[in-house]
């Protein structure tokens, strides 16, 4: 359900960038607490196999230590919510605790679909730390003059790292949903 409310994101992404550049993008970035901005973003362009499926999560400190939310990077499948996916959880199956400078990325698991892209190898996952999160969220804030929402500062890292690898005249999309308006108070 949440994905097809979410689809929004990716429609709207797809129709405006017809319209704008007269093509479909060659790369999506979005970052992934649950995921269900990522699957909105995604979902229009799985079938699209030309459309590079880019996701970001919390690696915190660092996925080497408990204080993280890379639930696909550092987890295990488990079941979470009544869904079996990835998970973060001990040794006895018991879910663990989460750490991101984005409260909105802190959560031990990740929706199914997210799952399953990941086992197809149709989306890859990539483990942001806080530190370059911050260094995301201070160079389109320079840059650009776009204030993002921490959350999001972990798919402008990452974004910035693809778009380093791309040809010119290739597009990138990031999906940013919030402001940072909460997150600076």
């Amino acid at each position: 359900m949440a994905r097809d409310f979410q689809c929004v994101i990716g429609n709207e992404t797809k129709e405006q960038l017809k319209a704008l550049a007269g093509r479909l993008p060659d790369t999506l970035v979005a970052c992934v607490g649950g995921g269900s901005n990522a699957i909105g973003m995604f979902h229009p362009f799985i079938k699209n196999k030309s459309a590079r499926l880019v996701s970001t999560e919390a690696a915190g400190n660092s996925v080497d230590t408990c204080r993280h939310s890379a639930t696909i990077s550092a987890g295990a499948p488990g079941v979470f919510h009544g869904a079996k996916t990835y998970l973060l959880q001990d040794k006895k199956g018991q879910v663990m605790e989460t750490h991101s400078v984005a409260a909105g990325l802190s959560y031990p698991g990740v929706g199914p679909e997210h799952s399953w892209l990941k086992s197809t190898g149709r989306a890859e996952y990539h483990a942001v730390a806080d530190a370059q999160a911050l260094e995301g969220f201070r160079s389109l804030t320079e840059l650009e003059g776009i204030v993002p929402s921490l959350k999001e500062s972990h798919a402008v890292y990452q974004a910035m790292q693809v778009a380093s690898a791309m040809a010119s005249n290739e597009l990138l999309v990031i999906c940013i949903s919030g402001n940072s308006d909460k997150d600076l108070s």
